[in-house]
C-alpha cells in the first residue's frame, strides 16, 4: 500500500496552525490581541527546514512599501494610527536549491492570515475543521507534502531548480496583499512560475479578480426621535441608495461581481442619525470593467439620489432628507486602481495542462479575488492559482470551514507534478543556461532584483510589543 503524502507530521502542523489566532487588524479591530503570525510562520518554517529550506526573509513591511497611490485607504489609516499594524503582520520566504535565475525558479505563495472569527479547530480522521482550514493554512501544509513528494521522487530536483515559498500576512480584511506579497514581488521573490495555494477544486485558474471598494458616506444632522423632520434620516436614505445600487450595478459588472456590503448609523431606538456609510465591494477582471464600474457607480449614485428627492420629499419627517439628500452625500473610494490577473502564457497552460496533468478552470466560470493579482504586470513570470476544496463548498470565510484529507492529499500530488514537470521543462533547455551560474553564485549580470540580504532562521526577530 502506497503511503500517503500528507503525514502525521503535517496533520500535527495544520491542527497547531489552525489553533493561532492570525486574523489582521483590519479583520479584528485594533483593539483585540495581536494575530500570532510571527509564531504561525515560525512553526512553518520549521516543518519546511525538515525539507531543507531556509528561511530567506521573515519581516514585516515596511512603511515606506505600501505609499503607493493604489494602496487602500483603510491599510493606510491603520499605518498612521502607528508601527504596530505592520509590526504583528510579517511575511516569510523560504528557499531550496541551488542558486538560479528566475527561469529555473517557481514559487509557491501562501497566506497564514485567516478572516476573524475562530472556529472550532478538529480533526476526525477525514476532514480538519477550524478558521483557515481551506483558506488557507490547508493548502499550506499540503503544499509543503507536495515539495517532499517531488524531492523524493527526483532527488536531484533542488540541484537543478529553485523553489520559492511565500508564507504572507495582509491577504485577508481588504488589504489585499498590499502588506504581504506586493512588496515581497517588489523585491524580486518570485520565479518564472508562481502558484498562488487557493481553493480553486483542484483545477488551474489562471485569472484573478481585483476588487475596488466604495463608500457611500451621509454627513448631516442628527434630530430627536420625537422631531425627526428636524434632522436627516441617514438610515432611510443610505437604505434606499442600498437597494438602488443592489439594483442598478450587478447588471454592469459583466464578469465582475456587485456586493452590497455594510450599512451603519447608529444603535439606538430613540434618534434619528444625521450620518452614516454605506460599504460596497466591486470586482472587476479587466481594467476596462473596472473603469465602466467606476463611472457607473457615480452615475447610479446620483439617479439614485434624484429619486430618493422625488419618493419622500412630500414625507413630513423625510422632507428634509429628501431636499437635502445631494447635497449631504458623498462618494469615497477607499480601494481603486488594483490590477487584475487576466491570463497565464501558453507555455505555463501546457506545462501545467499537460505536462502536470492539473484540470484547467473553465473560462465561463467566475474568477476570485487573491494575492495573484500582483504578478498581473510581470513579463517575466506566468502566475496561476491552485489548490483543494473550494471557496464556497468549504465554507470559507463561514461558519464550519473545513477541508478533507483527501483533498490535500491530491492537491500535493499536483504540487508534487508541478514542480517535476518544471524540471523537464528546464532540463529541456527551455530556461536560461547554466552559465548564469558559477559555484553555487549567480552572476551580476543574470541576477534578477531579489533583495540581497538574506535572514537565517534563528536570526528573523519578532519586534517586542
Amino acid at each position: 500500500m502506497t503511503a500517503p503524502l500528507v503525514g502525521r507530521a503535517d496533520h500535527e502542523l495544520l491542527l497547531d496552525l489552525l489553533h493561532l489566532p492570525t486574523a489582521g487588524p483590519l479583520e479584528t479591530g485594533a483593539d483585540l490581541p495581536a494575530p500570532e503570525l510571527w509564531a504561525a510562520q515560525r512553526r512553518y518554517a520549521e516543518h519546511a527546514a525538515a525539507l531543507g529550506f531556509a528561511v530567506r526573509h521573515h519581516a514585516p513591511s515596511r512603511p515606506e512599501d505600501i505609499e503607493a497611490d493604489d494602496v487602500p485607504l483603510a491599510v493606510r489609516e491603520a499605518v498612521q494610527a502607528g508601527p504596530g499594524f505592520l509590526a504583528c503582520q510579517p511575511s516569510l520566504v523560504l528557499e531550496l536549491g541551488a542558486a538560479h535565475t528566475r527561469d529555473r525558479t517557481v514559487m509557491f505563495n501562501v497566506h497564514l492570515d485567516t478572516v476573524a472569527g475562530m472556529e472550532q479547530v478538529g480533526f476526525d480522521g477525514r476532514r480538519f475543521t477550524g478558521r483557515g482550514a481551506v483558506d488557507a493554512k490547508g493548502p499550506a501544509v499540503g503544499l509543503l507534502a507536495g515539495i517532499r513528494a517531488a524531492l523524493a521522487e527526483r532527488p536531484g530536483l533542488a540541484r537543478d531548480i529553485r523553489i520559492l515559498v511565500q508564507a504572507v500576512a495582509g491577504e485577508e480584511g481588504g488589504a489585499l496583499g498590499t502588506i504581504g506579497t506586493r512588496p515581497l514581488v517588489e523585491r524580486g521573490w518570485y520565479g518564472r512560475l508562481n502558484v498562488f495555494c487557493e481553493p480553486t477544486g483542484l483545477r488551474y485558474l489562471p485569472r484573478a479578480s481585483a476588487a475596488m471598494t466604495a463608500c457611500v458616506r451621509v454627513e448631516g444632522d442628527d434630530a430627536i426621535d420625537d422631531r425627526p423632520e428636524h434632522g436627516h434620516n441617514a438610515t432611510v436614505l443610505l437604505g434606499y441608495l442600498a437597494q438602488h445600487l443592489g439594483l442598478v450595478l450587478p447588471p454592469l459588472a459583466a464578469e465582475g461581481r456587485v456586493c452590497v456590503a455594510g450599512l451603519t448609523t447608529g444603535p439606538l431606538h430613540n434618534r434619528v442619525y444625521g450620518r452614516g456609510a454605506l460599504l460596497l465591494n466591486l470586482s472587476y477582471t479587466n481594467a476596462e470593467t473596472a473603469r465602466r464600474l467606476e463611472s457607473a457607480t457615480t452615475d447610479a449614485l446620483h439617479e439614485g439620489l434624484a429619486a430618493f428627492r422625488a419618493r419622500f420629499g412630500a414625507v413630513r419627517e423625510l422632507a428634509r432628507t429628501a431636499r437635502d439628500a445631494a447635497a449631504i452625500t458623498r462618494l469615497h473610494w477607499r480601494k481603486r486602481g488594483i490590477p487584475a490577473l487576466t491570463g497565464t502564457s501558453p507555455w505555463a497552460e501546457r506545462l501545467l495542462g499537460e505536462a502536470a496533468g492539473i484540470g484547467r478552470w473553465p473560462d465561463d466560470e467566475a474568477a476570485f479575488t487573491c494575492d495573484a493579482i500582483w504578478l498581473a504586470d510581470r513579463e517575466d513570470a506566468a502566475t496561476v492559482v491552485y489548490g483543494p476544496g473550494s471557496l464556497e463548498g468549504n465554507h470559507a470565510h463561514a461558519q464550519g470551514e473545513y477541508v478533507d484529507l483527501a483533498d490535500l492529499e491530491s492537491f500535493a500530488a499536483g504540487i508534487a507534478r508541478i514542480l517535476l514537470a518544471f524540471h523537464d521543462d528546464c532540463a529541456n533547455d527551455n530556461c536560461v543556461e547554466d552559465s548564469c551560474v558559477n559555484d553555487g553564485r549567480v552572476n551580476d549580470s543574470c541576477v534578477d532584483d531579489t533583495e540581497s540580504t538574506c535572514i537565517s532562521s534563528a536570526g528573523s526577530k519578532e519586534p517586542s510589543r
